[in-house]
C-alpha cells in the first residue's frame, strides 16, 4: 500500500481514506474480478446512458480497479478516459490492467474527488458506477465534479436503491448479524427525490433517475460463494463465540444453495441508473 499521506482530502472524507486505502481497498483489489462480475449485469445499461463518443473525455469517480475507466477508453478511442479513487492499491490493479490491455488513452489518480482541482469543464462525461455514495459532504463533492464537466455535459451514475429493495443487501446484513440488531441505515443517493435535488443544488439539470433490478453474481456455487461472501464480511462475527459464528456461517450456506441457479448463485439487486446535464 502506498503512503496515503500524500492524497489531500476533505476532513469528512479522512475515514473513507483509511477504509479504501486500507484493509476495504485490499480485499477488492485482491477480488477486482469478482466484484465486477458481481454488477457485470449493469454494464450494458449504464454505457448506454452514458453515450461516450469517440472524441469524449470522460471522467470516472470512485473508479476502483478501473473496469468502467478501461471500458470508457475503449469507446472514446480520439478522447481518454481518468479513472480516480483513494485506494492506492486499487488503482496498482488498474494500470497494471490497463498496460495489459494495451490502452495508451487511459490514466488513474489518487485523488479526493471532493477536493480535487479537477480542470474547469475538462470532461464531456462524468461516470460512476456505485462509486459515488461515499462523500462526507456531497453537496460540495457533486459541485466539484459540475465544474469539471462542460456545459452540455453529462453525469451518468448508479446508486443502490433502499435496502429493502435489495435482496442480497438485507440477506448478508442478517445473517452476520446473527441475532443481534440489523442494521437498518440506507446507503447514501438511495431517494430519488433527494438525488434531484442535490444534483441540481450542485449546478446539474434534468436529473432523471430510472429503477434498474438485476441479478447479482455471488458464485460459481455455495463453496464458492460462502468463501467470497465471508471474506468480504466475516469481520462482522469477530466478537462472537466460536458456535454463534460457526450457526451463521451455516445460515449463509443453506440461504446460498436457495439461490443457487444453473449459472452460478444470484440474487436480487435493484439500482438507480442516475442521469443529468450541465447546463
Amino acid at each position: 500500500m502506498s503512503e496515503s499521506t500524500a492524497v489531500r482530502v476533505d476532513p469528512s472524507n479522512e475515514r473513507m481514506l483509511k477504509a479504501w486505502d486500507g484493509d476495504d481497498g485490499s480485499l477488492w483489489a485482491k477480488r477486482a474480478q469478482r466484484f465486477n462480475d458481481g454488477v457485470a449485469a449493469y454494464r450494458d445499461t449504464f454505457f448506454a446512458a452514458a453515450g461516450i463518443g469517440l472524441a469524449d473525455n470522460v471522467l470516472d469517480v470512485g473508479c476502483g480497479a478501473g473496469q468502467t475507466t478501461r471500458d470508457a477508453a475503449r469507446l472514446a478511442t480520439a478522447g481518454s478516459a481518468l479513472g480516480v479513487d483513494l485506494s492506492s492499491e486499487m488503482l496498482g490493479v488498474a494500470r497494471r490492467i490497463a498496460v495489459e490491455e494495451g490502452l495508451a488513452n487511459v490514466s488513474f489518480e489518487q485523488v479526493d474527488a471532493q477536493v480535487h482541482p479537477f480542470a474547469e469543464a475538462g470532461f464531456d462525461v462524468v461516470i460512476s458506477r456505485h462509486g459515488s455514495m461515499f462523500f462526507g459532504t456531497p453537496l460540495a463533492a457533486f459541485s466539484n465534479l459540475a465544474r469539471a464537466t462542460r456545459p452540455g455535459g453529462r453525469l451518468v451514475l448508479l446508486t443502490w436503491q433502499p435496502l429493502r429493495l435489495n435482496e442480497w443487501i438485507t440477506t448478508f446484513r442478517t445473517i452476520f448479524a446473527a441475532g443481534r440488531e440489523v442494521p437498518s441505515s440506507d446507503l447514501a443517493l438511495s431517494d430519488p427525490v433527494e438525488i434531484g435535488r442535490l444534483l441540481v443544488s450542485a449546478g446539474y439539470a434534468d436529473v432523471r433517475c430510472t429503477a434498474v433490478n438485476k441479478p447479482m453474481f455471488f458464485g460459481e456455487d455455495v463453496d464458492d460463494a460462502a468463501e467470497f461472501i465471508v471474506e468480504q464480511h466475516g469481520g462482522r462475527l469477530s466478537d462472537l463465540d466460536e458456535t454463534t459464528r460457526a450457526g451463521a456461517v451455516e445460515a449463509l450456506r443453506a440461504d446460498l444453495a436457495e439461490h443457487q441457479a444453473g449459472r452460478g448463485v444470484f440474487y436480487g439487486s435493484a439500482a438507480w441508473l442516475v442521469e443529468a446535464r450541465r447546463p
